[in-house]
């Protein structure tokens, strides 16, 4: 089983590619390899391939680097199924995981984060979360998705006076952005994400 993140981004042309490209590749780079595991095309979509216990995480991840440009914000539909078929370019491998992310990302409308799996169950759930999720995440400012992101990626040990050393900001700051960007209610949908992925896969 694999996960497939299908995404592009929201209002592109607004803010030159050379300020969130490398945000983006930063995320991708860290899941894999181009074009074998990530892929950018048609100059602001991409396709990445990751465990499926990670999905919503570098999902999330991905919606941070970009939220972090004022204006800018990412679509992202989640797939979680088989590989059938391995190319050296992942827009090129197929199976039940690219269908599920590719179907699931041409239904989204107002939403920007989706996931299609076989478990029609758990889809409804998660969908029905990660619809709630987005009230919060797609509001963020630059300030709380940079504050977020950061968060995401260190040990869940590391305490707010750690990140206001790492980011050059008060703790106060940093503790105001953690609740206002729904930080831990963030870390609490991917606990139950990972909980039920794990039992399903």
């Amino acid at each position: 089983m694999i996960a497939i993140i299908t995404g592009d981004i929201v209002n592109s042309r607004q803010i030159g590619a050379k300020q969130w490209l490398p945000e983006l590749k930063k995320v991708l780079n860290t899941y894999g390899e181009e074009p074998k595991h990530w892929e950018i095309y048609r100059g602001d979509s991409f396709q990445i391939e990751t465990k499926p216990q990670d999905a919503l995480q570098v999902a999330i991840l991905i919606k941070s680097a970009i939220k972090q440009f004022k204006t800018l914000d990412a679509r992202l539909a989640i797939g979680i199924g088989e590989k059938t078929y391995q190319s050296d370019k992942i827009t090129e491998s197929n199976g039940s995981a690219f269908m599920y992310s590719g179907h699931s990302f041409e239904k989204l409308k107002k939403q920007t984060l989706a996931i299609k799996t076989a478990w029609n169950d758990f889809d409804n759930t998660l969908n029905l979360m990660c619809d709630l999720a987005s009230l919060t995440m797609d509001a963020w400012s630059p300030t709380s998705a940079l504050i977020i992101k950061t968060a995401l990626e260190c040990d869940p040990n590391t305490n707010q006076e750690a990140l206001a050393t790492m980011l050059n900001k008060k703790q106060s700051n940093i503790s105001t952005s953690l609740k206002r960007g729904g930080f831990y209610e963030i870390q609490k949908l991917l606990h139950y994400y990972q909980h039920e992925i794990e039992k399903l896969c």
